[in-house]
């Protein structure tokens, strides 16, 4: 049976000239004792709070989840360079002092603790990857730019301002994906993802949609990631979703190449989930991570 799990503490690193938000999760005091530090880093648009559900079935570990700069409460504006992110991760870990961590990322937190892996070696002992936004070696040739000021990503248009997080939540809860998702997922995902609004009056989207924009027009930024990868000489899983061909959120971005390149790397094909698989399904996710930290 899960262990319930007070609420975690929110501390606050100085990194690259940003506040870096970070929700602590002590192990639980009766759980057994002993278990790695895991680390959380979620996609774009959202925040570390979205892992909850997640972090409930481990009781024994102390958890971590980041809000990603410009994410959460971690207040930064548009970001051009995923390096960037990934920066803030190691001097995050850093000053933690956290070594031989489990991280768990999603989408693009999953892009940003590979490169992490590969920037601070013997901060992780071991990667579950959920669905990285890490594609195959022509999307980073050199080109024209994915998007500009006169043609920003379509993130750009989405309803900043809400009355309360249960404002957002009537709002979205029947709409694609957000449905897809689980109950307390969602909840968690509205009630953490509104921040006072800068005019002082009601709520707004924690992550600007200048700023989830911004991230998705410079998700070209890091061509370097498929060779940092080649440098990660620890146990990694690389969970793929469904890949159609329709360019939605749904489909998975990952090459299915990803875990070849990774010299422990193991590949898991999950046609059955979308690309948000912790969020449809968290405790299939829990069950993922909790396999991979045993072996």
């Amino acid at each position: 049976m899960t262990m319930a799990r007070p609420a975690p503490t929110t501390r606050f690193y100085p990194a690259n000239g940003i506040d870096l938000a970070v929700h602590e999760w002590a192990p639980v005091a009766d759980s057994k004792s002993g278990g790695a530090p895991l680390v959380f880093a979620h996609a774009t648009g959202f925040h570390g709070r979205v892992f909850d559900s997640i972090i409930a079935a481990f009781p024994a570990h102390p958890a971590y989840a980041i809000d990603l700069r410009g994410h959460g409460q971690s207040r930064a504006g548009p970001i051009g360079d995923w390096r960037t992110m990934s920066s803030d991760v190691a001097d995050f870990l850093g000053q933690a002092g956290l070594t031989g961590a489990v991280g768990i990322g999603h989408s693009m937190g999953a892009h940003t603790l590979l490169q992490v892996a590969a920037d601070a070696p013997g901060r992780f002992a071991r990667l579950v990857l959920f669905d990285p936004v890490i594609l195959a070696p022509e999307f980073y040739a050199p080109g024209q730019p994915l998007y500009t000021a006169e043609n920003p990503h379509p993130a750009i248009r989405r309803k900043r301002d809400f009355a309360s997080p249960e404002a957002m939540i009537e709002r979205f809860q029947s709409r694609d994906p957000y449905n897809l998702f689980a109950p307390r997922v969602f909840a968690d995902y509205c009630r953490y993802g509104l921040t006072k609004a800068a005019s002082g009056a009601g709520l707004e989207l924690a992550c600007a949609p200048e700023v989830e924009a911004s991230v998705y027009a410079s998700s070209r930024s890091n061509a370097g990631i498929l060779d940092a990868a080649k440098t990660v000489d620890i146990p990694v899983l690389v969970v793929r979703a469904q890949h159609t061909d329709l360019n939605d959120f749904k489909s998975s971005p990952t090459w299915p190449e990803l875990a070849a390149q990774l010299p422990q790397g193991t590949d898991l094909y999950r046609p059955d989930m979308t690309h948000f698989h912790p969020f449809q399904d968290p405790a299939d996710a829990a069950r993922i991570i909790a396999e991979w930290i045993e072996m």
